[in-house]
């Protein structure tokens, strides 16, 4: 049996939320509240906002209602991306377990209760699974299933299904993702399934959103699901080898069928329509081939210029319990 946690650091992303950042506040205070034995710190990571979520975040950290709760305020230069917000929040994390979680109430507050006893229990890494999610249609409920789908399908682990950006991490993985993990194209939800230390799962329901909209476009989805497929899986690499090998048996075996023809026939093939064919079914597998080359080669790229993951425009500390602020 594990000891009971003692701290516990809180990472919340935030990017444009002014209309339901008090909202989701309120809640994560109540909930904070419930485990008074815990030394709480609260990492608010403003991902480039460019409404009013600054100053919001500023009342909430001078509230002297809150003196009982650390934060630290991290503002980024601009607009890096909900991965980089979690990673910033890795970073500057302290407690002997951490929180990630989105400012839309999408993740309730409420449930980091639970997640803490679970933590008691004995596990490094607690996965929360989203069961459904009520402002979802159809067709997203069925792309993130299919996405699932595919990544178990071409990875070599198996990931949760429907595992959020929810999670509850020890200190020891933690540190393995300050220390380790520092790609520059990220599935961090995808990481702490794969470090294998003990992980479970609970799971939640994602409410319908009463202020704003989803701040993840379909662009950024099918991004981040190129960022997870190429991270864990090289198999379309190796499918783009299969793919060649069979297309290499075709065309011998169409060159040979031609010559045959030519040679046995009575009557030669067609030359128009048997080119056109071959000449379109070649150049179409070929840009296939070259375009799954040029994403591993582009993330690839990324990587080796080690340009920063997020740049810091303002960071500061309040009811710190070594420096106040």
């Amino acid at each position: 049996m594990k000891n009971k946690l003692a701290s516990l650091s809180i990472v919340v992303s935030i990017f444009n939320e002014e209309g339901g950042l008090n909202f989701f506040w309120k809640e994560l205070k109540e909930a904070l509240q419930k485990l008074p034995e815990i030394n709480t710190e609260v990492i608010f990571v403003n991902d480039g906002s460019t409404d009013q979520s600054a100053q919001i975040i500023e009342r909430i950290v001078n509230d002297v209602s809150n003196a009982t709760i650390e934060f630290s305020s991290i503002t980024f230069s601009k607009n890096f991306g909900h991965e980089a917000a979690m990673i910033a929040g890795v970073d500057c994390a302290t407690k002997d377990a951490l929180i990630c979680m989105d400012a839309d109430l999408q993740h309730p507050p409420q449930k980091i209760i639970e997640m803490v006893k679970t933590m008691d229990s004995g596990f490094d890494i607690i996965t929360m699974i989203r069961e459904k999610r009520n402002d979802n249609g159809a067709g997203k409920n069925f792309g993130s299933k299919l996405f699932y789908k595919l990544l178990n399908s071409l990875s070599d682990h198996n990931f949760d299904q429907n595992a959020s950006d929810y999670f509850m991490i020890s200190r020891r993985i933690v540190d393995i993702l300050k220390d380790n993990f520092r790609e520059r194209n990220r599935f961090l939800r995808g990481y702490i399934q794969t470090v294998g230390f003990p992980k479970t799962s609970l799971s939640f329901v994602a409410p319908s959103r009463e202020n704003g909209t989803s701040n993840y476009s379909f662009i950024k989805l099918v991004k981040l699901g190129f960022n997870a497929l190429f991270s864990f899986s090289n198999k379309p690499l190796q499918v783009s080898l299969v793919v060649s090998l069979i297309f290499a048996l075709f065309t011998t075996s169409f060159m040979l069928f031609t010559l045959w023809v030519y040679f046995f026939g009575d009557k030669p093939p067609s030359g128009y329509t048997s080119i056109m064919i071959f000449m379109s079914t070649c150049f179409t597998i070929l840009f296939l081939l070259i375009g799954i080359l040029s994403l591993y080669f582009g993330k690839s790229l990324e990587e080796v210029r080690q340009r920063p993951i997020y740049l810091i425009k303002e960071y500061s500390k309040k009811n710190s319990k070594t420096n106040n602020e």
